[in-house]
């Protein structure tokens, strides 16, 4: 199986060739923001891949993994990156050489999330054992385990001031936790099927949900107060993100589309449409001017706001 990335502008104008990228389905990207220059994916093959942005030419392939690679994210410098995998491994990888620089061991199950504190001196991880570990970059330790959900953790983490974290579970929940102490701040419940994706915004003010029941929700952090529901997908929303301003959120679906809300009104501005098939993941670039989402039809296409 190949999958092509088609670069768009608008969601009605294809203005690049495609390029060939692997030879199964992408689960996860990432960019390395700031600087935007680059593009990671994670593949059902095992590989993660470093990509140029703009011209789609393949840098790097880091393999390592037993099984498939389904989150990964870049340390805030752009040097590091990490993957998670269902061999309930993660690694932290040297960008330039591509040297694994350690493997981090510790869950009984699978790792689906992880996320890199501002100042990338430490990772969170979060497994199908219904935890979340929290990792010394350095030299690969554990600091602290993250338990008190009652099911498998889907999505993990960091606000800008990296100590808090949250977990998103298929316990129908969303805990705010203190990083320092490793206990729980807040249970945030509101949705009516699993929690599939948790993000904060900028400055860590506000917290946004997304689960299978096809509904966002977004959370004052400091509360735990719901300040918008996001209502209109037809399917279950597997990825959520705030833009860098704050302003906006993206949610990614298994109806096929993408949508952008307003925070503030959870009003829905646009639909992306285009996709064939459920969109697995989504994100914006550093200046939110620029979205990538990836699909299930295999294809990841890269829209201009």
């Amino acid at each position: 199986m190949f999958f092509y990335l088609i670069i768009w502008y608008s969601p009605l104008i294809l203005i690049n060739m495609n390029f060939l990228i692997c030879r199964n389905v992408v689960y996860a990207m990432a960019f390395n923001n700031p600087y935007g220059d680059k593009i990671i994916t994670g593949s059902f093959d095992k590989t993660c891949k470093l990509w140029n942005a703009e011209t789609g030419q393949l840098y790097h392939t880091y393999r390592g993994h037993a099984t498939e690679i389904v989150c990964l994210s870049f340390n805030p410098h752009g040097t590091m990156l990490a993957t998670g995998s269902m061999d309930n491994t993660a690694r932290l990888w040297d960008v330039e050489s591509g040297e694994c620089l350690h493997t981090l061991l510790g869950h009984s199950a699978e790792i689906v999330s992880l996320d890199f504190d501002t100042q990338g001196q430490r990772i969170i991880t979060g497994s199908f054992d219904n935890t979340v570990k929290v990792w010394d970059v350095r030299n690969g330790r554990c600091i602290h385990t993250l338990s008190g959900h009652q099911g498998e953790i889907s999505s993990c983490q960091f606000n800008f001031a990296s100590d808090l974290c949250i977990s998103g579970s298929i316990d129908r929940t969303c805990k705010v936790w203190d990083v320092g102490s490793g206990t729980c701040v807040h249970t945030l419940r509101g949705h009516n099927d699993e929690i599939l994706d948790v993000s904060f915004n900028t400055t860590g003010s506000k917290l946004v949900t997304a689960s299978a029941d096809a509904n966002a929700r977004v959370y004052n952090t400091m509360t735990g107060a719901c300040c918008a529901i996001l209502n209109g997908h037809e399917g279950e929303i597997s990825k959520v993100t705030f833009n860098p301003q704050g302003s906006r959120v993206l949610t990614a679906s298994s109806d096929k589309s993408g949508r952008i809300w307003d925070v503030e009104s959870g009003e829905c501005l646009q639909v992306l449409e285009g996709h064939t098939d459920e969109i697995f993941s989504c994100a914006f670039n550093y200046d939110g001017d620029t979205i990538i989402t990836g699909s299930k039809d295999n294809t990841c296409r890269i829209w201009k706001c």
